[in-house]
């Protein structure tokens, strides 16, 4: 899953799209995870971070994070649809 290139982001959660002029807004975790999908990572590498950062269990992550990739996806701010889980 990859993020359009073109897509903006604050560290204080603001994600700006100037394709289409929408802005949207969200929590320190997205803007960690938009950060890493931004730079390549995959699936795995953000499931290890998030879950060496913050005490979560892997069923929960691995559902808020599919989530927010739907999100991501309803919005077009992806250029490829949700990959099926690993």
């Amino acid at each position: 899953m990859k993020l359009k290139r073109n897509i903006a982001h604050s560290d204080s959660g603001f994600v700006f799209d100037p394709n289409t002029g929408d802005s949207f807004s969200t929590n320190p975790i997205g803007i960690e995870i938009i950060k890493m999908l931004k730079d390549g990572k995959d699936i795995n590498e953000i499931r290890a971070a998030m879950l060496k950062i913050y005490m979560v269990d892997e069923s929960a992550f691995e559902k808020d994070y599919y989530d927010f990739i739907t999100m991501l996806s309803k919005l077009k701010l992806t250029e490829d649809e949700p990959k099926e889980k690993n």
